[in-house]
């Protein structure tokens, strides 16, 4: 059996480059005043060494833990079968761990987990939060602004003055209503003439705003052409069906997303409809896992979603490091990508 070895110690580390255990402190947590020589042999002691510092103490110094809340308001069963939410953790991730912060995932699997998500939060486990995929009646903002967190938003804020959450509001976005423009006028540009919407969740506002890109274009359209799914594949095999049966003569379908896409698709396949000779498809997002395997492979309008995650964990971190005026909205734009669904 083998003794473990003890963790060096701040002491050790001050021996070793022969300086003050506090000038170690200084140095480690961060601290001013240190002439650079001397913080170049801590830092080589703590090489040497091994040191890893006691994050609970450097916590009491520095008052931050180095972690960051990214709370999703989706259950488990959407965010672990969505692409999408994968492709924006995934940019939120190189961003914090590029600055040597932990994520801390916290999902709302439904109204009772809103008052865990709020205590957690209060608590002083994190130095801020991520939040997306907000609904309109969502009491998230608020219970994040009463646990006095920097917050970042993924997405418009829909939610106003309501939830004491104001127009200063700090969120990253995509250009939700050009894409669609750009999607409908593509489809219009085929010489589609009864141009069809499935619809995302409306109370979101990534959905009610490419709803209006789509009514930009379409002027008052008759309501028979919009059905309302809800971004997941069996969605837009539902809203459709719908479409179908109360439009039969439909030539051109622009789904809200890709996922819903997929399953417009296969319900035109079930009904003999040929793509794109009898019906155009486009969808939204451009998440290549989907959009490069569908049957045909979707046109689609991009989004950066990655990019998205990447800039809200870059805006609050320059909020935590003091950036106390940062823009409130950032707004990515899209591009249409063609494909062979239309």
């Amino acid at each position: 059996m083998t003794e473990s070895v003890p963790r060096p110690t701040l002491e050790a580390v001050a021996e070793r480059a022969g300086v003050s255990r506090a000038t170690v402190s200084r140095v480690v947590n961060g601290g001013d005043g240190v002439r650079e020589p001397l913080v170049e042999r801590v830092r080589q002691a703590v090489e040497e060494l091994g040191y890893v510092p006691n994050q609970a103490a450097r916590s009491l110094v520095t008052r931050r833990h180095d972690a960051v809340a990214v709370v999703i308001a989706e259950p488990e069963t959407r965010v672990f079968a969505d692409p999408f939410f994968a492709l924006q953790l995934r940019g939120i991730s190189k961003e914090l761990t590029a600055h040597d912060n932990q994520l801390v995932l916290l999902l709302t699997e439904g109204p009772e987990d809103h008052g865990r998500v709020g205590r957690y939060l209060a608590g002083g486990h994190v130095d801020g939060a991520l939040v997306f995929s907000l609904h309109l009646d969502d009491p998230l903002p608020g219970l994040i602004r009463g646990a006095g967190v920097p917050a970042v938003f993924g997405g418009r804020p829909g939610w106003g003055d309501a939830q004491g959450v104001g127009p200063g509001t700090v969120y990253v976005d995509s250009d939700n209503r050009g894409g669609a423009r750009d999607a409908v006028r593509h489809l219009a540009g085929l010489g589609r003439t009864r141009i069809a919407h499935i619809t995302g969740p409306l109370d979101q506002t990534s959905a009610a705003d490419r709803l209006d890109g789509y009514r930009d274009m379409v002027g008052e359209t008759d309501p028979g052409l919009i059905a309302q799914g809800d971004f997941t594949p069996g969605g837009g095999e539902r809203a459709m069906r719908e479409l179908l049966d109360r439009r039969p003569d439909l030539d051109a379908v622009f789904a809200a997303n890709d996922l819903s896409a997929a399953g417009a698709l296969r319900v035109l396949r079930e009904r003999g409809r040929r793509v794109p000779g009898d019906v155009a498809v486009v969808g939204f997002d451009d998440m290549q896992p989907v959009a490069e395997q569908t049957d045909p492979p979707l046109t689609t309008v991009r989004q950066p979603i990655e990019e998205m995650g990447r800039r809200m964990a870059r805006l609050l971190l320059g909020r935590l490091a003091g950036d106390e005026h940062p823009a409130a909205g950032t707004v990515l734009p899209t591009t249409l990508v063609r494909r062979a669904s239309a």
